[in-house]
């Protein structure tokens, strides 16, 4: 995944181990709260991405096909890492878990790792790699894209 320079509202390609553009990561710039839309090449909307205006811990919620997906918060006392809980709507509870900073974390649900993510294998700035376990791609990357602008965020406002 490449990165964003200036903040949440630009758009980034997310390639595959090829190069090739696989999902676009659609940054709604204007909207009230941080919003964004996970495309695929030919523009069809995968997941989409809001940040919840109103909550006492910092959360967004994952919409697939106009439904609840996913709702991802930052954990309340983490003091030795970043952590972060994701409740699935089919119940399951997932975890994201290490340096988010540098972009090293694990998602681990209770089947193992879904997703990990690493700066380390990349040498271009502002650029991570992303492997997927999960077989529900699009759901895992807007789950990864969450913690990523959460992240982000409390980085904003300190």
């Amino acid at each position: 995944m490449r990165q964003r320079v200036l903040g949440f509202g630009q758009d980034y390609w997310v390639t595959d181990d090829s190069g090739n553009k696989a999902f676009l990561v659609d940054g709604k710039a204007l909207s009230f709260r941080r919003t964004f839309e996970l495309r695929g090449p030919q523009g069809e909307v995968y997941a989409v991405g809001r940040r919840k205006v109103f909550a006492l811990r910092n959360a967004m919620v994952v919409s697939v096909g106009g439904g609840h997906a996913a709702t991802v918060r930052k954990k309340l006392f983490s003091p030795l890492r970043h952590s972060f809980t994701i409740a699935l709507a089919n119940g399951e509870q997932w975890t994201a878990r290490g340096d988010l900073i540098e972009k090293n974390y694990t998602l681990e649900g209770p089947g193992g790792i879904v997703a990990e993510t690493s700066r380390k294998w990349f040498r271009i700035r502002d650029s991570y790699g992303v492997e997927i376990y999960h077989p529900d791609v699009p759901l895992a990357l807007a789950i990864v894209v969450c913690v990523d602008e959460m992240v982000a965020a409390a980085r904003e406002s300190e």
